[in-house]
């Protein structure tokens, strides 16, 4: 979903080059802090390949689960999406306020392992002056640099970064491709005293370091409604972009792994285990370049992260999690509240613990660990559920295969926080119950949006990018900026937004006439719409049924209404228009139902008035009981006295009438087919969702921060429209004005100078036009004509 399409992800390398960058960067720095341990205790070369072997069949369990989630997810919400699914709302706000932390993590991550590269080639950072090492300064200052520049917009962000992604598989793959060569290929070798008592600690601790190689494998599943094609194809297309990027974390670990093991020394605190390895295995001035695609790849994961930040921040704003001060956008159109914060606290924390990014590389782990257990248990939940409604043995199987992941992932949590509490781990038991309590506080104060507010908020906080978890979830740059990966929510699953595919056509309308000069009125524009589109017309009469008319009464109205219909069909055909006449028994709008059941009528077109020469809307005549058994658009004439001789229906200028709502975009085929068949202007037009100060507990400055929500998120659905439109060639206005939304419609409609109005018969909130809602007052207070796309109830769980 997003505002203005500019890229849909075609194929899975696509995909992996956006969405792969934090979990391909890991290799860079995963084995320095594993090395450190199992080679200083003197146990390497019995719990090295273990370790490694336990992190292989961790991915591929995973791997596989997610398999399966991108099956049964594909509108973008990935694992959180199915843990709200089978464990409720509160593992939304669990999983946001676990994203939060982890954002942090990562940017603290990142540019530390960005840090070491750097002073891998100049060591003199590793000095130190008043007792803090060069290079924290300058990893502080580099911290304010991406944030100022992740502040000017993600295609700023983009343009520096460039595709860092794409640069670390090449070096990845360059690293593995020169072992094989210079040394074959030495798979780790598994040792199964590792398992004994004496060793498990030691192995179980290796695991640990070297989980961070899993960091953001949850992404792809949030990458699904990225990709072009069916829901199918864009699993598959998400799937083997995962396999993309942990197929090349595997083989550099299975590969790469033992040599780095072989020739690095990681008691040397100066340069990083992998430029140890990189630089012996490498021909120069390779290793030169590799460190160069290293820093760079890290230095856009951290950019990455800071965008994830504003976007969840966003994301909780627009649904009233947070308040709006913090995701307040600046003049490039982002929330860069969030991202200072975060680079405030980056910078406290390197200045309290240091720059080396093993301190914080399991506390980075853990909160990654926490979402894969969730999405795990989720993902058993679900599969017992089938089970239990159709057994089968295949299905069994594959219970015990996701119970092993989800047993491997909780595992892994379990052991992350008992080996790590006193380093930091602590804090989720801190931050997470604080910030569940801040968002729960906020929504109680600020209330549920409404559907079209939370859908409106979930498209615009979509559209930046970004990369992390859940509803909230964005893209990790990489190959592409973060902007360029459009993410389609679907918060209402069962009514999608498909208008920028739908395409309509014309091709035979039907003239509602029962003889009267005011409802003749209506032929004129039925003939401009035929003479543009060529649709076929055919009159259509109705006349009450004869068992409750005299039968010589019934047999002289007949005649005349054949005689009437006749002279009209020859008119118009007189005029190059092709046209013919049907007389049917009974009331007009149970005839004209039939006919588009039986004849496929495109649009149906009446006056407003006919022989009572009362307006239909005012007494709940015709058109009223007509929108209410069809489903056809219905073009409505204003019929006025003296009116007979109007000339045919000119549209220069077109107002479309949104609220939001998917409901209100079932018009928008229409006012495409129109614009481009009339050379009009769209004019989309929509009054801002307000909340009303009676459904809220919240302060007045907090309603205030509402109504500024509904402005804004009003202003931005209708340039999404607008930049659709206009990518078709379609002249487009947007207006976001008034409280009222018919008075506004209407006020609008004479202010532009519009010749036509566009709207649904059924829109925000799911109000039935026939009790007299916005449509209906629109037709009752405008002389202009109204086109009306009556939409079916849509009955939601």
């Amino acid at each position: 979903m997003a505002g203005s399409v500019s890229h849909k992800l075609k194929n899975s390398l696509e995909g992996a080059l956006a969405g792969g960058g934090d979990p391909a960067t890991s290799p860079l720095y995963v084995f320095g802090p594993f090395l450190q341990l199992i080679v200083v205790a003197g146990i390497a070369q019995i719990t090295f390949g273990a370790s490694v072997w336990l992190v292989v069949l961790t991915i591929a369990a995973v791997s596989a689960m997610y398999r399966l989630v991108m099956r049964w997810v594909v509108d973008g919400t990935g694992g959180s999406g199915l843990s709200e699914e089978e464990f409720g709302g509160w593992a939304v706000k669990i999983n946001a306020a676990i994203t939060f932390v982890e954002y942090t993590l990562t940017f603290l991550v990142s540019m530390a392992a960005m840090v070491t590269f750097i002073a891998d080639r100049f060591p003199l950072l590793n000095e130190a002056v008043l007792g803090i090492q060069y290079r924290t300064f300058l990893a502080i200052a580099l911290s304010v640099m991406v944030g100022w520049l992740v502040n000017r917009g993600p295609k700023m962000a983009a343009r520096v970064f460039g595709p860092a992604t794409a640069g670390v598989l090449l070096l990845l793959w360059a690293m593995v491709i020169a072992t094989i060569l210079r040394h074959g290929i030495q798979l780790p070798a598994l040792d199964l005293r590792a398992f004994h008592p004496e060793y498990l600690a030691f192995t179980v601790g290796g695991y640990v370091r070297i989980l961070a190689v899993m960091t953001g494998i949850e992404v792809f599943a949030n990458l699904v409604a990225a990709y072009e094609g069916e829901p199918s194809e864009k699993s598959r297309k998400a799937f083997n972009s995962l396999l993309i990027i942990m197929g090349t974390v595997l083989a550099t670990m299975l590969i790469v792994g033992p040599i780095i093991f072989e020739l690095s020394d990681p008691t040397n605190e100066h340069v990083s285990v992998f430029t140890q390895t990189m630089d012996q295995l490498l021909p120069q001035p390779l290793p030169y370049v590799g460190t160069l695609v290293g820093i760079a790849v890290l230095m856009s994961a951290s950019a990455a992260s800071a965008q994830g930040l504003q976007n969840l921040a966003l994301g909780l704003n627009e649904r009233n999690y947070l308040p709006i001060a913090i995701g307040q956008r600046n003049e490039f159109e982002v929330a860069d509240k969030p991202v200072w914060a975060e680079v405030a606290i980056v910078s406290v924390a390197f200045l309290l613990f240091g720059t080396h990014e093993g301190t914080y590389l399991a506390i980075y782990a853990a909160g990654v660990f926490i979402l894969l257990s969730m999405t795990g248990w989720a993902v058993v939940k679900r599969l017992v559920r089938s089970l239990r409604a159709e057994f089968s043995f295949g299905s069994a199987a594959l219970i015990s295969g996701m119970a092993l992941a989800a047993v491997l992932t909780t595992g892994a949590t379990i052991i992350i926080f008992y080996e790590r509490f006193l380093e930091g781990a602590w804090m989720y038991f801190i931050f997470i119950p604080l910030l569940y309590a801040m968002f729960t506080y906020f929504r109680s104060q600020l209330g549920d949006p409404s559907p079209i507010m939370e859908r409106l908020g979930l498209l615009d906080s979509s559209q930046l990018g970004g990369f992390g978890f859940g509803q909230f979830a964005t893209v990790p740059t990489g190959g592409q900026s973060p902007a360029e990966v459009e993410l389609t929510w679907q918060p209402e699953p069962k009514a999608e937004s498909t208008w920028r595919t739908d395409r309509v056509s014309i091709s035979k309308l039907v003239v509602l006439l029962d003889g009267s000069p005011l409802a003749a009125q209506a032929i004129p524009a039925a003939m401009a719409l035929s003479e543009s589109t060529g649709a076929r017309i055919l009159l259509l009469s109705a006349i009450k049924d004869h068992t409750q008319t005299l039968q010589e009464e019934y047999e002289t109205i007949y005649r005349e209404r054949q005689e009437y219909l006749s002279t009209q069909v020859a008119d118009l055909k007189s005029k190059g228009v092709e046209a013919e006449y049907a007389i049917r028994t009974g009331f007009i709008a149970d005839a004209t139902q039939q006919e588009i059941q039986a004849n496929g009528i495109d649009l149906v077109v009446t006056s407003t008035s006919g022989k009572s020469g009362t307006q239909h809307w005012a007494t709940g005549g015709m058109s009223r009981k007509l929108a209410s058994k069809i489903h056809t658009p219905i073009l409505l004439i204003q019929a006025s006295e003296g009116g007979a001789d109007l000339s045919p229906l000119l549209i220069k200028r077109i107002v479309v009438a949104l609220d939001g709502s998917i409901v209100s975009e079932g018009v928008l085929p229409y006012a495409r087919l129109l614009a481009q068949t009339f050379d009009a202007e769209l004019i989309l037009t929509a009054v801002p969702a307000v909340p009303e100060r009676s459904k809220y507990r919240a302060p007045d400055k907090f309603i205030e921060d509402l109504q500024i929500k509904a402005q804004i998120n009003m202003s931005r659905f209708l340039e999404a429209v607008a930049s659709s439109l206009e990518e078709e060639g379609i002249r487009t206005r947007t207006i976001v004005t008034g409280s009222l939304p018919a008075r506004t419609i209407v006020s609008v409609t004479e202010q532009e100078g519009a010749d036509l109005i566009m709207l649904t018969s059924r829109g925000r909130g799911h109000l039935e036009l026939l009790i007299g809602t916005v449509a209906g007052r629109v037709v009752e207070s405008t002389d202009r004509p109204v086109f009306m796309m009556p939409i079916p109830e849509v009955h939601s769980e």
